[in-house]
């Protein structure tokens, strides 16, 4: 039997949305394409369940009491409740968790796809390429999507230091 945890993290609220197409790349350059985003709410990345991955800028970090101008949040939007769901780090680590408990082998390849997107490759280009299926909980497509723009929001926060390697490093020990 499959118990979902139940998330954190999530607030109904209508929210004004703009489309914002950016395509994977290298660190610097997508670092770079994200910092010159205007501040508001952006559409970013749609889920084929009808969800929307939706980042905002500011996104409210602060480290030695400023604000980190460049950083944002990253939430999968549900339109049909209104729902904000701030997806995290420690929100992908437990899926994947519990998706290697009921399939490994195809966690090992949602992981290895992760990869991809971790070193530049677009989710799309990913997941369709690479056949997914979900063990459980929440879909492939979302985790590759949020990702990559998680990784982004990291790599502005951190330009200098390792951004987004923080977060693979905790992916690459479990």
């Amino acid at each position: 039997m499959n118990k979902r945890k139940a998330r954190k993290n999530i607030y109904s609220h209508e929210i004004d949305l703009m489309p914002l197409q950016i395509k994977n790349q290298g660190r610097d350059d997508f670092r770079k394409a994200l910092e010159a985003i205007k501040y508001r709410g952006y559409e970013v990345e749609q889920i084929k369940d009808g969800r929307k991955i939706v980042i905002t800028k500011p996104g409210g970090k602060y480290v030695y009491g400023k604000v980190r101008r460049d950083d944002l949040m990253v939430w999968i939007y549900n339109p049909k409740d209104s729902s904000l769901w701030l997806i995290s780090h420690k929100n992908i680590y437990e899926d994947l968790e519990e998706k290697g408990s009921v399939d490994p082998k195809e966690t090992i390849r949602i992981i290895d796809a992760l990869e991809k997107v971790y070193c530049g490759q677009d989710p799309d280009e990913v997941f369709q390429g690479a056949n997914l299926s979900n063990p459980c909980r929440e879909l492939p497509e979302v985790l590759l999507k949020a990702y990559k723009w998680i990784w982004g929001q990291e790599d502005c926060n951190y330009p200098d230091g390792k951004g987004r390697a923080m977060s693979w490093e905790g992916l690459d020990k479990n």
